[in-house]
């Protein structure tokens, strides 16, 4: 079977590494945020049950959800950002010794692989710049850019309503974090958490009078150059621009 085929599948027990996986060895689990580093800028971010927004039916939001790609000028408040950030990656409960947490998607051990990049152009009251998402503080930590002078469009094959956005999505996956629990059977269930992440993002936006356009042409090492990862220890998998609709476009 072709290489790439068989990752689509679950191994046989009889393929199985003898060695087992680092939670049944006893190792600690990895953090399920990457830390704050001291003097960073954050930004507190509206508290999920101060939120008034998101009330079109479930019904409606999956009926109306489609790609769009033609934004409008229209800022997005910091209430609608809060909004789209815990709807993808909000935390529900926590493990009292944070080996674990429930957020509003799921994923395999509640290992959460993925941690959320923004790149903000017109959203109110905050800065434009590179941000990530802390889902334990609910607050946006400002990134240093290292490869901004890029624009996303062309980091994304000249994709030029990227740069249109009010705000992109770029989802990054830091693998050990599934890995410490499934060993190398990871690959698939980080996929997965990524692209449940993703449709909670089309719904939500739907919600709102916001879309957005799921995107997986980019050029990785541009991407990754972009947010500042490795390539190795956290590497960049989706991206996802986002805006109010343009009235008449999709």
């Amino acid at each position: 079977m072709d290489a790439n085929r068989q990752h689509l599948r679950n191994p046989s027990p009889e393929t199985l590494p003898s060695h087992e996986s680092d939670q049944r060895k006893g190792v600690t689990p990895p953090p399920l945020e990457k830390p704050i580093e001291a003097g960073a800028k954050v930004i507190p971010l509206v508290p999920a049950d101060k939120i008034a927004l998101g009330t079109m039916s479930l019904a409606d939001a999956i009926r109306n959800r489609e790609s769009r790609r033609a934004f409008s000028d229209e800022a997005l408040s910091l209430e609608e950002l809060s909004y789209l950030l815990w709807a993808t990656q909000g935390i529900r409960k926590i493990h009292p010794q944070r080996v674990w947490a429930m957020r509003t998607v799921p994923s395999g051990g509640c290992r959460h692989p993925m941690e959320t990049y923004l790149w903000v152009r017109n959203v109110e009251s905050v800065p434009q710049g590179l941000y990530r998402y802390a889902p334990l503080e609910h607050a946006l930590v400002a990134v240093e850019a290292p490869g901004a002078e890029a624009s996303l469009a062309e980091v994304c094959y000249g994709q030029e309503f990227v740069d249109k956005a009010a705000v992109t999505f770029v989802w990054t996956a830091v693998p050990y974090r599934t890995e410490w629990r499934y060993g190398p059977d990871s690959l698939k269930d980080i996929l997965l958490s990524c692209g449940h992440i993703c449709q909670n993002l089309y719904l939500a936006c739907e919600s709102i009078g916001a879309g957005t356009c799921a995107i997986v042409a980019y050029n990785q090492d541009l991407l990754d150059t972009f947010i500042g990862v490795d390539g190795e220890d956290e590497i960049s998998l989706y991206v996802a621009p986002v805006g109010k609709v343009q009235v008449g476009q999709a």
